[in-house]
């Protein structure tokens, strides 16, 4: 079949939207019969059927209308090769899910080609707007966008689509392919790590921003689904996005009706609009998701709202023009078939031959983008040169935020302490060291999920984050962990060093985002305190038990239980300098011992992840003690005790698993020499994984069951942490 003939429909100048990006003009208009606009109009309409290869319109046809804003059959063409790219890709893979890029390819080609402001060419420039598919089970829509527009992303890469070691796997990774915000799949994620970049936005706005000095204005868009409005962490984010007011967030509500299972009648018939408006969004309801003037002018109504986030809830249909698979379930999770693609392409007056065809028109399109982009970098850099010029030092900050570095000298401002200062529960050395370094890190912002007096992680002086005050770095998350970790995803992804607090029982509820930001390597910063039973009398509900070697088992994430105030002071730098990937701190809430650092070693051990903390003098070691957190000053009075009756012993610091095996194996070797074979772990913690370090002729004093309710003192003798079981057990090891 031949390509379509280079002719368009009428349609006015899109720079009627002060904020769209618009587009070049200088179409030659198709003539259409009839007298005054209705005339045209039908004329106009006909006209469109005959270019699609039929005499009529389906339902949902984009149509001509006397709108601000006309469908060319160009518009058309560009639409329908994103569907059929999708279409075929999924088809060859025999996987994948086609039906959502054919429903949303309307709304994704406006906001693509007309809104959003982005460089194909230079996919990391500062100024871009971010675009997030949250929906990301239908990544091929935004492949496919990324291939038209001129991004690194091949043909041949699309046809690798869903293979081993290709750029294209079936939901999109944000370290594949520059273009690819983030990583999404699990839904929800995409939504809510959205309003973090969108906080991100505000706050570096308000830091940089200056009269005549628009430096930070981007947006944040994103296409989201029925799923990701049923997740809880979309109402999770949504409920504060709308609380901060945050107007440079614009979503498109893929609403096609459809879930794995069948309608979302079964289990999903709330008035999300309502829910929205309640939240304190600005809502608009697009009846046709194949209306491009209307989804034109709800954009453009989305980005003249100020004050409130925006989410455009556009009615689709899943795998649109599909003549038997079209709002099906059946679409949302399996390729369509050969039979059943061969009739779409038929419908939509596309060749059924060759595969992946794209339009020369059709690209020619699509990749005025890299000229648009190159113009809208330029004007930023012309303003970013003005900015240099009048605010040197902002401008030096900035350019060092924008290269991740941080500022020389910072580590300088970490406190240490000493025994004289008395006890101290490492939650508290956090607070003391966050308090010391905040004021030199300006990227470093974060907050709890409301719980800052038990977190510490409130900084006097720095301001509470507002719709009033975005210049604020202590940010109020309210009782949402999990949308707490999606933010602050957002914001490392955005640039910042973010963190957020809460007890550590509650990371269950954070998990997804974690995980996830292991994934995408994000530089988020999880505070956890209430490490463990010795949180004491809350109990078992609240007393962490599997948690440990639960985060221990994300790749990726680097985790971290320091045994006193300096090495939680060397974990906070550990954390702050960390970069590909995320940093949890495991902390205590009851008091801890500060070491004496000048009878035992150093607390810089912590930065190998292990070390020998306590070493036998002049004599090998007949046991090696190992323990995290809390339970190492308990190894450290077992050890001097053992000493004093002539049996030498080591005791090492472990406080980071991840950190030590990253070291090389001769010294973890000098740390956990393998001549000794008797070693007893000592962790407040299911003891799964410790096998690796103690062997198979050791042992793990440990919790195999839920804690109590009672002061942390009396768990510790219950559960045997105290020094006199780790000696029994010793002895035991050792057969004494």
């Amino acid at each position: 079949m031949p390509v379509f003939p280079v002719r368009t429909l009428p349609r006015k100048l899109y720079n009627r939207c002060p904020h769209g990006i618009g587009v070049a003009a200088g179409v030659k208009p198709a003539r259409a019969n009839g007298g005054g606009p209705e005339g045209a109009v039908a004329a106009a309409n006909r006209w469109l059927g005959f270019l699609r290869g039929r005499t009529h319109l389906l339902p949902g046809d984009p149509v001509i209308s006397s709108s601000p804003l006309e469908v060319t059959q160009l518009d058309q063409l560009c639409v329908n090769t994103i569907r059929c790219l999708a279409m075929d890709a999924v088809e060859q893979a025999k996987s994948g899910h086609p039906g959502m890029p054919m429903g949303a390819a309307p709304m994704a080609y406006v906001l693509w080609t007309r809104f959003l402001r982005h460089n194909p060419r230079n996919p990391r420039w500062p100024g871009r707007d971010r675009f997030i598919l949250s929906a990301g089970h239908g990544s091929m829509l935004l492949y496919s966008l990324l291939h038209l527009t001129g991004y690194d992303l091949s043909l041949d890469d699309l046809k690798q689509f869903r293979q081993w070691g290709s750029k294209t796997p079936g939901h999109p990774e944000n370290l594949l392919v520059a273009g690819i915000e983030m990583t999404t799949g699990p839904l929800g994620q995409g939504f809510a790590t959205g309003v973090g970049m969108a906080i991100a936005e505000k706050y570096l706005a308000a830091r940089f921003n200056r009269p005549g000095h628009e430096l930070v204005n981007h947006r944040i868009y994103a296409i989201v689904s029925d799923g990701d409005l049923m997740e809880g962490v979309s109402h999770e984010a949504g409920s504060l996005a709308g609380h901060l007011g945050l107007d440079n967030l614009i979503y498109l509500y893929d609403d096609n009706h459809i879930s794995i299972e069948g309608s979302t009648d079964l289990a999903f018939t709330e008035d999300a609009g309502k829910r929205f408006e309640a939240y304190g969004w600005f809502v608009q309801r697009l009846s046709d998701g194949n209306d491009l003037a209307a989804i034109d002018q709800a954009i453009c109504a989305a980005q003249s709202q100020k004050g409130k986030p925006s989410i455009i809830m556009v009615r689709t249909h899943i795998a649109y023009g599909a003549p038997h698979a079209q709002d099906t379930a059946e679409a949302h999770g399996a390729p369509l078939g050969e039979e059943e693609v061969k009739l779409t392409k038929q419908a939509y007056g596309w060749p059924v031959e060759p595969k992946f065809h794209i339009p020369d028109e059709a690209l020619a399109h699509f990749r005025r983008a890299i000229e648009r982009g190159a113009r809208a970098e330029a004007e930023w850099q012309a303003r970013w040169t003005a900015y240099q010029q009048a605010f040197p030092d902002l401008a030096a900050e900035w350019e060092r935020l924008v290269r991740g570095e941080l500022p020389e000298g910072w580590a300088a401002k970490i406190p240490s302490f000493q025994p004289a200062d008395g006890p101290l529960a490492t939650r508290q050395a956090s607070g003391k060291v966050l308090a010391a370094i905040a004021p030199t890190l300006p990227e470093l912002m974060g907050g709890s999920a409301d719980l800052s007096p038990s977190t510490n992680t409130y900084v006097k002086g720095l301001g509470d984050f507002s719709r009033s005050n975005y210049g604020a770095r202590n940010l109020h998350f309210g009782v949402r962990e999990h949308a707490m970790g999606s933010i602050l995803n957002g914001m490392a992804l955005s640039g910042l060093i973010p963190y957020g607090g809460t007890f550590m029982i509650f990371s269950d509820y954070a998990r997804p985002a974690i995980r996830l930001a292991a994934l995408m390597e994000a530089h988020s910063i999880f505070v956890f305190t209430h490490d463990s039973i010795f949180l004491g009398e809350d109990g078992p509900t609240h007393q962490p038990v599997e948690h440990l070697p639960a985060l221990r088992a994300i790749p990726n994430l680097t985790l971290i239980r320091p045994a006193d105030a300096n090495e939680t002071a060397v974990a906070w730098r550990v954390a702050i300098e960390r970069r590909g990937g995320p940093v949890a701190l495991a902390l205590t809430r009851q008091v801890l011992p500060v070491i004496d650092r000048s009878k035992y070693a150093s607390a810089e051990g912590l930065v190998r992840g292990g070390y020998i903390l306590a070493d036998a003098t002049g004599k090998t070691p007949e046991i090696i003690l190992i323990a995290s957190g809390s339970e190492v000053a308990v190894a450290l009075e077992a050890f001097e005790k053992l000493s004093a009756e002539g049996i030498p012993g080591r005791v090492v610091s472990l406080p980071s698993w991840d950190l030590f095996d990253a070291q090389a194996q001769s010294y973890k070797d000098e740390v956990l020499p393998p001549g000794i074979t008797a070693r007893l772990a000592i962790e407040a913690a299911v003891p799964l994984g410790w096998d690796r370090y103690v062997g198979p002729k050791g042992a793990v004093i440990g919790m195999t069951r839920f804690g109590a309710s009672a002061p942390y003192k009396i768990l510790a003798e219950k559960f045997g942490f105290t020094a006199a079981n780790v000696i029994q057990r010793a002895k035991e090891i050792l057969g004494r």
